[in-house]
């Protein structure tokens, strides 16, 4: 035998390691081998739950597909104002109340939800579309803060004044913008003062001033103010 290439010598490291392989997995064999039906019924489980998970995926994916095309065949009556047609559909044409208890559940069903509330308040019928308002899931932005908005509509007409001024607030905080911000918190001080509240109304008129100087509004809130001021001291 040659001595230029000598047998490489296992240390007793790696024999404990290999050792410890072997034993390892001849541990396993032996729990699978006992335990063949609880880890087959393991792995059936798990096959349940992600076949579940890709199913209801695609059954969403479906559903939002639906939704899309049914509130797309819709929205026309809507802007059009025939609101009873859009809420309760024509021939040929499911309505948005549908839409919205079938389909709550995806971007257009939830939408639907939003168009119902307007549709419904416009027939003045508040009690329904505050129910809708609140079922809304309201997204950041122009539309959430419009569906606060139109709660606090629903609530002035129910003559819940206070309650009313607190969801204009929240709507001006919710989209803080130039454009609509001031006009909810000139709603706000009003609906205060439709309550009473006397100086929760001058807060919210002079907060159009301190936040929105660059208003339209900015400018013709101060006959607001003193009003709000006068009324406290009478």
């Amino acid at each position: 035998m040659s001595t230029l290439n000598p047998p490489k010598r296992i240390s007793k490291r790696h024999e404990l390691r290999e050792d410890a392989v072997i034993t390892w997995y001849a541990r396993a064999l032996g729990y699978f081998d006992q335990n063949r039906k609880v880890v087959y019924a393991a792995i059936a489980g798990l096959l349940v739950v992600v076949l579940a998970i890709v199913g209801y995926a695609l059954y969403q994916k479906q559903q939002s597909r639906e939704a899309e095309q049914l509130l797309g065949a819709v929205i026309g009556l809507y802007e059009s104002g025939d609101y009873r047609e859009a809420l309760d559909g024509m021939a040929g044409t499911t309505g948005l109340l549908e839409i919205a208890g079938e389909y709550g559940g995806t971007t257009a069903g939830n939408l639907a939800h939003f168009y119902a509330a307007d549709a419904l308040y416009n027939l003045g019928e508040y009690e329904s579309a505050l129910e809708h308002f609140q079922d809304f899931d309201r997204v950041d932005g122009f539309l959430g803060a419009s569906a606060l908005a139109g709660e606090a509509a629903v609530y002035e007409n129910l003559g819940e004044f206070e309650r009313a001024a607190g969801r204009y607030l929240e709507a001006a905080r919710f989209y803080d913008n130039l454009l609509t911000s001031p006009r909810y918190l000139m709603s706000a001080g009003h609906a205060f003062e439709a309550a009473g509240a006397f100086a929760e109304a001058q807060s919210a008129y002079e907060q159009i001033q301190e936040r929105y100087p660059d208003s339209n509004l900015a400018s013709q809130v101060d006959v607001y103010i003193a009003r709000a001021q006068a009324k406290q001291n009478s």
